[in-house]
């Protein structure tokens, strides 16, 4: 399961609700947002409630507790994974691994009377590798258990459709996440710590929040008592319509530290009608690897801070390519939107429908460049994960072929590079018909070395221009020092993994 679960919670102040009441504006522009005297509490609005315990009474009997049984495969070696266990492997039957049963809990709520359930991807999911979840179980507020059917999963987004038998179920309907604010109060209901029926109130804490997760990444913030449990569980206004389903917490400690996350119904309600339907959710791809851009590469590349994203890679025989999108684009604007943190890349095309035509604007060599790609099928989360390479688990080439190393101007920038042979990019792991320089030295103090260059690193282009020698590096040196650019933009590749980074030219030599 995911370290991740959410459910929001709000103050509940002498049993009434204080809110905020704006006046109307002052027409100085020159006066303060919160001038005194124009902000002021209020009693609640007509219709809101002085207590949450009506609202509580009709929404409670929709919300459910969610449990999974499974079957977990365990070494019978004690001392499995650790340097004792050659000495103990035949103990314990042999070395033959044994199963244990495991569960998992958390929270759902039905949105149809015939029994439709609504909860997170990872509250249905195995709990480690070597698990498999052999059931589902749903409790309702009245006791009753049923053993669930798994209609629909969808990981990317981790939402979850299940279905128990019956017809005349308690059930609740989505409302309008679009119109809510920033400082409205909610309700949650949920699981905590298998303690069902809990129930929290609080006030949104910011909308369409990034915590950098994925295509998907869109969340209601709130300040919610959030614990293991509460993921699945539905998010009310203060009408009764579920905004937001909770499912995750910024938390050092595992525990509730007031920030919660909770998907928007806007974004949820339409997958969970197509996994209703048995179908899976369709997404937009263009088949690129991204870079995000930090302060140094802006600098480099001569473009506004937060604004694009790098293209690293371009996929074969997908939508990018065939729209001409080359590596070492920044796409700033899809299909007239900008690419900024709010609104990445990645969010943008999976948001577009599989089929569409979009414009896309670019920049390329410093120019503004535009155009059309046909939307791709975003292809699962377990064919894209085999499309990734573990860095971190890639080795270094060895010496095969020694042709001299070369500091040259390379050594401003703390490297010494040599020509890449056939046999020198065999040995660091590249296509022997790669072209560029290998990086043979990096000076431990030099912002290279900051930046994670290393020995057996292949650079490719400096400044987006092709580098077969030192003296190549030498001339882009000297045409970003000519243009007062701090830093030079380095196309690097390790194995299969293409980079870019931006190497300062701070401590560079004339």
């Amino acid at each position: 399961m995911r370290h991740a679960y959410a459910i929001t919670s709000a103050l509940l102040l002498g049993g009434a609700a204080a809110t905020l009441a704006v006046q109307p504006s002052i027409t100085s522009a020159q006066t303060a947002q919160n001038e005194p005297g124009s902000i002021s509490a209020a009693a609640p609005r007509a219709g809101a409630p002085m207590s949450f315990a009506d609202m509580v009474a009709k929404l409670q009997p929709a919300v459910v507790n969610i449990s999974t049984t499974q079957r977990v495969t365990v070494p019978s070696n004690p001392f499995a994974g650790t340097p004792f266990e050659q000495f103990f492997g035949q103990q314990g039957g042999g070395g033959r691994p044994r199963t244990q049963e495991g569960q998992s809990l958390g929270s759902g709520f039905i949105i149809s009377a015939d029994g439709y359930v609504v909860t997170n991807n990872h509250v249905i999911s195995a709990g480690s590798p070597n698990a498999t979840v052999e059931s589902v179980k749903v409790t309702l507020a009245d006791r009753r258990e049923f053993t669930a059917k798994v209609v629909g999963r969808d990981p990317t987004s981790d939402l979850a459709v299940l279905k128990i038998e019956g017809a005349t179920f308690p059930f609740v309907r989505f409302g309008n996440s679009a119109q809510a604010r920033v400082g409205d109060w909610v309700v949650a209901i949920g699981n905590p710590f298998g303690l069902g029926g809990s129930v929290t109130a609080g006030i949104i804490s910011s909308v369409n929040r990034v915590t950098g997760g994925g295509p998907f990444d869109r969340f209601i913030q709130t300040d919610a008592s959030i614990n293991r449990g509460n993921s699945g569980g539905p998010l009310f206004d203060m009408q009764g319509n579920v905004i937001g389903i909770n499912s995750q917490i910024l938390s050092p400690t595992g525990g509730n530290v007031g920030i919660g996350f909770a998907i928007p119904a806007e974004q949820a309600k339409p997958i969970v009608d197509t996994l209703m339907k048995g179908r899976a959710p369709q997404r937009g791809y263009l088949g690129v690897g991204i870079q995000p851009i930090d302060d140094d590469l802006a600098g480099a590349l001569g473009i506004e801070r937060n604004k694009g994203e790098l293209i690293a890679r371009v996929e074969p025989g997908q939508a990018a390519e065939k729209a001409g999108i080359r590596q070492g684009d920044v796409i700033v604007r899809v299909n007239n939107r900008d690419v900024d943190p709010e609104n990445s890349l990645s969010y943008l095309v999976a948001n577009s429908a599989p089929g569409t035509r979009i414009p896309i604007e670019l920049i390329r060599d410093g120019r503004r460049v535009n155009v059309t790609a046909t939307v791709g099928t975003r292809p699962t989360d377990e064919e894209l994960a085999g499309f990734q390479m573990d860095e971190q688990n890639q080795g270094q080439g060895g010496d095969d072929e020694r042709t001299p190393a070369v500091p040259s101007a390379a050594a401003a920038l703390g490297l010494t590079v040599q020509p890449l042979t056939p046999t020198i990019a065999r040995s660091v792991g590249v296509d022997a018909t790669t072209r560029g320089v290998v990086v043979a030295a990096v000076d431990p103090s030099s912002d290279a070395a900051r930046k994670g260059l290393q020995r057996g690193d292949v650079i490719l282009s400096v400044n987006g221009q092709a580098v077969l020698t030192a003296a190549d590096m030498t001339r882009q040196v000297a045409a970003a020092r000519s243009a007062r650019r701090p830093s030079v933009v380095v196309q690097m590749q390790r194995r299969a993994v293409n980079r870019y980074l931006a190497l300062s030219l701070d401590t560079a030599s004339n």
